[in-house]
């Protein structure tokens, strides 16, 4: 769990960096954009895909009780 959201948390700040970066890139400054704008959406996606529940619903998407 730690590690997955230092990944994430690694790839969210990465992508911005590289977005903030290409504002102040000599050339390609698009591509470097739309790297770090994919990189983020990349991190996102990993985090909406992870498993569990914070609501403590008695049944999950799968069916099967989450305690």
């Amino acid at each position: 769990m730690i590690l997955s959201f230092i990944f994430f948390l690694i790839l969210f700040l990465g992508g911005i960096w590289l977005m903030a970066f290409a504002q102040t890139a000599e050339d390609f400054q698009a591509i470097i954009f739309v790297g770090g704008l994919l990189i983020t959406m990349l991190s996102l996606a990993f985090v909406m895909r992870e498993r569990g529940t914070a609501t403590r619903r008695s049944r999950n998407w799968s069916g099967t009780p989450t305690d």
